[in-house]
């Protein structure tokens, strides 16, 4: 008896999951989930934690064993969706950004909007003019340590900490000019309101880029924002489609496919090309997830969409949750008081040594800093890799992307990478999304400034090292490969015509041989299952069966009896 209960309950602790959630803060929140338990599930339980209702503009992220990133779908279980070992380690994120931050109803929402779109602008995802940067910094500086205090903050106490990649002496003394003589007396409330809604204004508010090549071979980057699709290239935004002129997204293998519908009935299709069929999978339920989102006005309205219109092939995905207006509707409806907000002490960060993670002490010798060395041709000459999208194939997974390293002057014993006083200033591009318009290969993550240990399991907000001049040749040649094929669109077309044909018949005669097996066992077989019993019963089978099968079944007989008769004639 004893053993049984024993083996009973070692069975019960098998089947659960420690999991271990990194917030925006980076704080982190563990729980146990069983084996069999839902996404929902999860993340109902973090939003229990943080005391947050506006839940719908959130999500968890997570790295699969293949470095392909991937968002926590709520409808599936946990433990089959990570497919790695235990405990896992996933991200809570802004999924959806909203088109008005300043709007949301609680003021726990916009704190999270603001430690989210403060991770933006320190790793580089949120570009913008020198003048802009010095003031968003400036409110974080106002909201995190309050009015400027002489006894406390002596000359040059900006410099002590890092609010973007790089930024020079020029602009931190900006910085401290702002937070001296324009924002004093602004709660920390106050200071993140206005912070959203300057960082509304600018054009790369909510840009997630997905690293992709168009079909001459060129690096673009896709994003998806509350306002519609985007498509930069060289420096210069070179789509931007509204949400309700996307008429249709679908991808085959590493090829992703955009339909768009505009003005005079013009139909545009364009066609990039990812790294992965995965990360094209990746890219593509982003897409359908966020037209739902901003383009739906109710959830009623969301249908299961094909990645294909061939027959049997294709992926099939539904957005599950609710849409951008549902969610405005439900937060006027919230009458609570307002939640107790834990703003993050001076911890020290290892993803985002920001300013509300502690100081960057000046004492610190710039070139021991883990930061990167950026190379700028006429301005920033390439953007940041995406922080959800691309596997990161040789590398850590942060949580976003940062200009290509071509650093000379690294320390290659402490793997430290050096970034120069000159090297950076977020004027240098005012366009959401620079990339360099000569460059094949595509960009991957640099290393993390704060030079933690990566790893899948806990996706660390930390850029990875520098590729391997054989990864970039091999990546390279592979994307010129499926341009060049791309050449070929007419034959492609044909080809996959004849295979879903193929695919088709093979189907039909697989369906034919079941429906038969199936009546010989209801005509010939012996079995007395209440299933068959009730069919042979029925007049239609009987009469089916006197009429048709057991003449045919002679006749069958008699051939065959035939053709035996002669072989053992001859």
């Amino acid at each position: 008896m004893l053993s049984r209960l024993m083996s009973g309950s070692s069975r019960s602790l098998e089947r659960e999951y420690s999991c271990t959630v990194r917030l925006l803060d980076d704080s982190e929140y563990t729980c146990t989930i069983q084996r069999d338990a839902k996404g929902q599930y999860l993340f109902d339980l973090l939003c229990h934690h943080l005391n947050l209702l506006e839940k719908d503009y959130f999500g968890i992220r997570f790295v699969d064993p293949d470095k392909q990133r991937h968002w926590l779908e709520f409808t599936k279980s946990v433990v089959k969706q990570l497919r790695s070992q235990p405990p896992f380690t996933m991200c809570f994120r802004v999924k959806f950004y909203p088109a008005d931050p300043a709007a949301l109803k609680e003021e726990i929402t916009r704190y999270l909007v603001f430690l989210q779109i403060k991770r933006d602008l320190y790793h580089g995802r949120l570009l913008c003019k020198t003048s802009d940067a010095a003031l968003l910094a400036a409110y974080i500086l106002q909201a995190e340590i309050g009015d400027y205090d002489p006894g406390k903050h002596p000359e040059g106490y900006s410099s002590k900490f890092q609010f973007f990649p790089k930024h020079s002496e020029k602009l931190e003394k900006k910085i401290a000019e702002i937070h001296k003589t324009e924002l004093s007396g602004q709660t920390p409330a106050t200071s993140e309101l206005n912070f959203l809604r300057k960082a509304q204004t600018l054009e790369t508010y909510g840009v997630d880029p997905h690293p992709c090549k168009d079909v001459s071979g060129n690096a673009a980057f896709l994003a998806f924002t509350p306002f519609g699709f985007v498509v930069l290239q060289g420096n210069k935004r070179v789509h931007f489609i509204k949400w309700n002129e996307v008429t249709k997204l679908k991808f085959e293998g590493k090829t992703f496919y955009l339909y768009v519908s505009q003005k005079e009935e013009k139909k545009i299709i364009l066609t990039y090309f990812a790294p992965t069929p995965e990360a094209c999978k990746h890219l593509w339920k982003c897409g359908i997830e966020n037209q739902a989102f901003y383009k739906l006005e109710k959830s009623s309205q969301v249908r299961t969409v094909s990645s294909s219109n061939l027959f049997f092939k294709g992926s099939r995905f539904r957005y599950s949750g609710r849409v951008a207006k549902e969610v405005m509707e439900s937060s006027a409806k919230i009458k609570r008081e307002p939640p107790e907000i834990h703003r993050a002490g001076m911890v020290p960060s290892r993803s985002c040594p920001s300013i509300t993670h502690g100081p960057r002490l000046s004492s610190v010798p710039r070139t021991r800093r883990r930061a990167v060395h950026i190379s700028i041709m006429e301005g920033l000459e390439s953007l940041r890799d995406s922080a959800h999208s691309t596997p990161v194939r040789s590398s850590s997974h942060g949580d976003t992307f940062l200009p290509h390293v071509r650093s000379s002057r690294a320390d290659s014993n402490e793997r430290v990478a050096v970034i120069s006083d000159e090297a950076y200033s977020p004027a240098d591009s005012v366009l959401p999304t620079p990339v360099a318009e000569h460059s094949l290969e595509l960009m991957l993550l640099s290393r993390q400034i704060n030079g933690a240990t990566c790893s899948i399991e806990e996706e660390k907000e930390s850029e990875a090292s520098t590729p391997t001049v054989a990864e970039v040749e091999a990546l390279g040649g592979e994307l010129r490969a499926l341009c060049q094929g791309h050449s070929r669109p007419e034959e492609e077309q044909v080809n996959k015509f004849v295979l879903s044909v193929l695919r088709l018949l093979l189907v039909t005669m697989g369906l034919l041989f079941v429906l038969l097996l199936l009546l010989i066992i209801l005509t010939e077989s012996d079995l007395d299952i209440a299933f068959f019993r009730d069919i042979r019963q029925t007049p239609e089978f009987e009469q089916f069966h006197y009429q048709y099968f057991c003449p045919l079944r002679r006749w069958f007989a008699c051939k065959i009896r035939s053709v035996v008769s002669l072989l053992i004639d001859t």
